[in-house]
């Protein structure tokens, strides 16, 4: 059936602001499917109030709007524009729960909209426990005993019913919020008052708790025939009881037999034919017994999801680009398949890799959270591995997650008794998969770890073989380890950092070399959805120890962009937003642009953002190979965030041109005591202050800047282990607690300027002329952290003066630093005296929302300026904002219910929102205002 020709324009709905459980993933799909409407020549109105995201550019549709996810905009967007369909499924549970509730007011029916890519009854169907758990009963598919509560008794009356352990899971939820397990009577009532909380129709389904149990995934693709596609199977590492999110996952399924597979993938089938009547994506959850292959079903989301943005990176397949021309009536057998260009859609991928997904968690900036995983999403962020082996994917993933982490245990050896890893292991924890580790390296036994964890022999088999590999390794020193070994190690994923650990008396450049001596190097393989089946047009790869090397270098010049990793607070989606508009401009300028990133949900890795994607860990050695192979013209780090600023030092001492700003003044920028220096030597103000490297010096510093002093380490993004303190007793505390954490970090002690304004400047500098994109100012009073404040542009409330001293201390640094590109610099203004607290040198959290709010593409004007094809006078750049923007900054509290709510230097927030104000008078300005209190009220 071809495209259906009613369908002039489409209303996108995305999903808002990030928070645990709906991330950079929908930004992912959003813009896919975007794209994919505008190449069938259909006009697209989109919705979204996040600033950050690649979706709301003006290039990605042919009318943004910029407001908040409610009933109100969209019948505003409905009366200014001529919508036929709205297409909810690329938002999220935001988008879904934003259409229902609109299509209950009965809006969509008086603007003659109609919903596509799903319908009314499917959302009700997927969503609504009781109704689900009924379909499946009718369709006879299995489900756990389990019945429906709207009440507090109801819900206690049939806890006592179904017996211990039970789940409780609220309706229309997202992330699992509110979920838990409830293991005896006394966890009842608390978990109980939780679920109807959280769930916005205050019901609750209370469901007997198949622990231990196997959990699948399958994501499915559905046309108006009728026909189904199985796009990739993932397995779960951690047994059920862990949300899938929380959960490190595989692809393809490892342990899962071919009969078992075949039942799972029909009742996937007749579930997604049953569903109602649509066409587009879905993903559905199994639970299976490992004892007797018995299959439950556990829900069904139709929608793209999470899983479904690591379902097309994994396999290559764009999921949500497919699903968006289903919804408009193509059917699978007309579309082609994006990678190979010559087989159609309608084919099922076939991975001859392994990819493995671990979640990325941020416990240390919620004191007091509760860290053990459950029903409940609490990772912030996920990266994803590719190797020809489960072991090779695990270390890589391992080295991908930025916490230490140099492969699959990076702890050396453990310090517990026997006893006490099988304890530990028990329960799961964010660090449990490197504790199993451990455990088999002190001589537990798989059998033993099976019993205690359900996680499935096969995967501690695969962590085994590490351990086994680990012991053959200490045997040797570099000199003497065999060839065969040192290949079959490199095979498993050790890493050269691993290996000099190992071997000793030795760095991993001495074992770099070593290897390439011995032609131990890594080749790329291509991520072609067929198993080399048919011949792959997509530069999208993964690095192996194999024979043939598929990446063709080619004869123009490149330059390299380094990702930002996985998102965690303090850097998140904006830095991807900063490095696909630097891939564009370094297209646009000549160059081939290749990414290296490791995070699946992002739009940078994207198999047609870049020239080249390399999807590897964010890691010097594996980067330093891939600089070997394709000897760029030079490196962006300052697009990566802090991420990709580390690795500045080793390109520099390579010898890697940098592009932008030098190494050296980056350098200056992050190191207080060579910046105050050079601030001293400009005649511009700074507060007092000192460093120390003991609790000593530490003490004598702040005598000498005075309290109350601010500390914290060098080096850090989001505001790191900042702290504010006011006594000698305070400062002891925090410094022992740095030291403890971060050893041999230089500790920054400076006088905190209490009670000022604080607001912070953006520019582009190109060696000769100066601009400002836009300054800030924060509603919160300095010892907020940037990140968490409310912040307005332009600033509202700064004299003229103050605004004239900021621009030009800024001008001022930026000279002094050479900069070429971006810079951020933050202020503090005291009894009218401007300070200057920090400067970036790199492009910040704030600058996609400045080139937001003023629509100019900033990022592509200072990528251009970066690389030296034009300068900053080349540009016509108009700034279109009447009145002010707001960014608002959105908290993730709810998942950590025992955690102090307070804001501080530290950041917390996991997202930001954008709000435009026409004038001071907005009543929702005025009462942020008045709110100006150190407390969140959220």
């Amino acid at each position: 059936m071809p495209k259906d020709n009613t369908i002039k324009s489409v209303l996108i709905i995305g999903s808002g602001p990030i928070i645990i459980g709906q991330a950079c993933e929908f930004d992912y799909s959003g813009s896919q499917a975007a794209r994919s409407l505008r190449e069938e020549g259909i006009k697209v109105i989109l919705i979204n109030s996040n600033p950050a995201t690649i979706m709301t550019d003006p290039m990605m549709a042919d009318r943004v709007y910029l407001l908040p996810l409610t009933v109100e905009s969209i019948e505003q967007i409905l009366e200014e524009n001529q919508i036929d369909a709205v297409l909810p499924t690329m938002g999220g549970q935001t988008a879904l729960n934003l259409c229902k509730e609109v299509e209950e007011l009965g809006i969509w029916e008086k603007y003659n909209v109609r919903l596509i890519g799903v319908d009314v009854k499917a959302i009700d169907k997927a969503e609504d426990r009781e109704l689900f758990r009924q379909w499946m009963i009718e369709m006879g598919i299995k489900v756990a005993p389990a019945k429906t509560a709207n009440s507090y008794l109801e819900g206690k009356e049939f806890a006592q019913e179904i017996g211990f352990p039970l789940v409780i899971r609220p309706s229309y939820t997202l992330g699992g919020t509110g979920g838990g397990f409830v293991h005896s009577k006394d966890e009842l009532d608390e978990a109980l008052n939780r679920g109807l909380k959280a769930s916005p129709i205050h019901e609750v389904l209370v469901e007997k708790a198949v622990l231990g149990w196997k959990e699948f995934e399958l994501e499915l693709l559905r046309d108006a025939n009728d026909n189904v596609v199985i796009i990739c199977t993932v397995e779960n590492f951690d047994p059920m009881g862990v949300h899938t999110g929380d959960s490190i996952t595989v692809a393809p399924a490892m342990t899962l037999s071919d009969t078992a597979f075949q039942n799972m993938r029909n009742m996937a089938i007749r579930m997604m034919r049953d569903l109602g009547n649509f066409a587009g994506g879905c993903n559905v959850q199994f639970a299976l017994n490992p004892e007797n292959e018995e299959l439950i079903a556990i829900e069904i989301n139709p929608r793209v999801s999470r899983s479904s943005a690591l379902a097309s990176k994994a396999t290559g397949y764009p999921i949500a680009k497919i699903a968006a021309k289903l919804a408009i009536g193509y059917t699978l057998d007309e579309l082609k398949n994006q990678i190979t260009q010559s087989t159609s859609a309608f084919f099922e991928p076939a991975l001859d890799y392994v990819i493995v997904k671990m979640p990325r968690w941020n416990f240390d900036k919620f004191k007091g959270a509760d860290q053990t995983l459950g029903l409940q999403m609490k990772s912030v962020g996920e990266v994803m591995a590719i190797g020809r082996t489960f072991p090779e994917a695990l270390q890589k993933a391992c080295q991908s997650l930025e916490n230490d982490a140099i492969g699959l245990g990076y702890y050396g050896k453990s310090l517990m008794k026997n006893e006490e890893l099988l304890e530990k292991i028990k329960t799961p924890t964010w660090d449990r998969i490197f504790r199993l580790k451990d455990a088999l390296m002190a001589g537990v036994s798989v059998k033993s770890i099976h019993q205690h964890t359900h996680i499935d022999r096969w995967f501690l088999h695969q962590i085994n073989d590490l351990v086994n590999m680990e012991k053959q390794l200490e045997e040797h020193d570099l000199e003497t380890v065999p060839v065969g070994l040192l290949k079959d190690a490199k095979k498993l994923g050790f890493s050269d950092k691993q290996l000099a650990h190992l071997f000793g008396n030795c760095t991993e450049d001495d074992v770099y070399e070593k290897r390439k001596a011995l032609n131990i190097v890594r080749t790329y393989k291509m991520v072609d959805t067929c198993s080399a089946e048919f011949e792959a047009k997509t530069p999208y790869f993964y690095s192996a120890f194999d024979q043939e090397n598929e990446s063709i270098v080619t004869g123009k010049k490149k330059i390299v962009v380094l990702g930002s990793g996985p998102n965690r607070i303090g850097q998140g989606i904006e830095f991807d937003y900063c490095c696909t508009h630097g891939l564009q401009a370094i297209q646009e300028s000549g160059y081939e642009a290749i990414m290296v990133n490791c995070n699946p949900e992002t739009v940078s890795t994207d198999f047609d953002m870049a020239n080249k994607l390399y999807f590897e860990p964010v890691f010097w050695e594996h980067l330093w190979e891939i600089i070997e192979l394709e000897k760029p013209e030079g490196v962006i780090v300052q697009l990566g965030g802090q991420t990709a600023l580390k690795l500045a030092r080793k390109l520099e001492e390579k010898g890697i041109r940098i592009i932008g700003t030098s190494f050296d003044n980056m350098d200056i920028a992050e190191d207080r005591g060579r910046f105050s220096d050079m601030l001293k030597e400009l005649g511009i103000p700074y507060p007092k202050y000192g460093t120390a490297y003991t609790t000593d010096e530490a003490i004598e510093v702040a005598k000498e800047v005075g309290y109350p002093v601010l500390v914290r380490p060098s080096y850090v993004l989001g505001g790191q282990r900042m702290r504010i303190v006011i006594n000698e007793e305070e400062l002891e505390k925090s410094v022992l607690s740095l030291l403890k954490h971060l050893p041999g970090n230089k500790i920054l002690i400076d006088h905190f300027l209490d009670r000022c304004q604080e607001a912070e400047v953006d520019a582009i500098f190109d060696g000769e002329n100066f601009h400002v994109m836009g300054v800030m100012e924060h509603i919160e009073p300095a010892g907020i952290h940037s990140g968490d404040s409310n912040a307005v542009l332009p600033a509202f409330n700064l004299s003229a003066m103050v605004v004239t001293t900021m621009e030009y201390y800024a001008e001022k640094i930026a000279r002094a630093l050479n900069i070429k590109g971006l810079i951020n610099i933050q202020f503090a203004i005291k009894d009218g005296q401007v300070y200057v607290i920090e400067a970036n040198p790199r492009a910040s959290r704030t600058t996609p929302f400045i080139a937001k709010a003023y629509q100019v593409p900033y990022l592509n004007i200072a990528t251009k300026v970066m690389l030296g094809a034009k300068k900053l006078t080349d540009f016509n750049i108009e700034k279109k904002l009447e009145g002010f923007a707001i960014k608002e900054p959105v908290f993730s509290f709810n998942k950590f219910p025992n955690v102090v709510k307070e804001l501080g230097p530290e950041m917390k927030s996991t997202g930001e929102a954008i709000r435009f104000i026409k004038d001071l008078r907005d009543p929702y300005f005025r009462t942020l205002y008045k709110e100006k209190s150190m407390y969140l009220s959220k």
